[in-house]
């Protein structure tokens, strides 16, 4: 099976639910969104779909 790179944004995903919510009826708040976004990527996560890798950036 050949592994590709995904980046998964969870600002992205909020503007996302934030877009489908609205069409659909829903006026959900920031915190709202931020929430359901962590929640989807802790279930990519979780459902090994992703690989969590952390940015180390130097302050040099």
């Amino acid at each position: 099976m050949k592994e590709i790179e995904v980046v998964i944004d969870t600002e992205e995903i909020a503007e996302f639910f934030f877009h489908e919510l609205i069409r659909r009826g829903f006026v959900p708040t920031k915190t709202e969104l931020e929430e359901l976004a962590d929640i989807t990527f802790d279930y990519l996560l979780e459902k090994c779909i992703i690989d969590e890798e952390l940015d180390i950036e130097d302050d040099e």
